[in-house]
């Protein structure tokens, strides 16, 4: 299975997320979420932007609620919560709304020149 190109958001199960995620070769930015999250909704067009503006990084997100396990083993215990990934490794993490320009300063340093 092919990987979801950098410019669109894809959502990713526990099953999913070590080939989705941890083995992609793009750095991905993961939206731990829930549907009934008032903040969470606030960041998803910045989110958007984001995957829009910038194919250096991929967006991924994953319903907390459905996909239980992968949030526990991430220590996630707060949403939104958005953690990038880099070659398998967390590199940063920014927990709470955050707008696009906040977001990105946090996971420039992380990305490609």
């Amino acid at each position: 299975m092919a990987l979801t190109p950098p410019t669109a958001i894809v959502a990713v199960s526990d099953a999913e997320f070590d080939r989705e995620v941890l083995a992609s070769p793009v750095p991905t930015l993961v939206d731990f979420w829930a549907a009934w999250c008032g903040p969470c909704h606030r960041v998803a067009p910045h989110l958007e932007r984001i995957a829009a503006a910038d194919d250096r990084l991929r967006i991924a997100k994953l319903n907390i609620d459905e996909n239980r396990a992968t949030a526990s083993r991430f220590g996630v215990m707060s949403i939104p919560t958005l953690a990038l990934f880099v070659g398998g490794v967390e590199r940063t993490r920014i927990v709470g709304a955050a707008d696009s320009e906040t977001i990105m300063a946090e996971v420039e340093p992380h990305l490609p020149q």
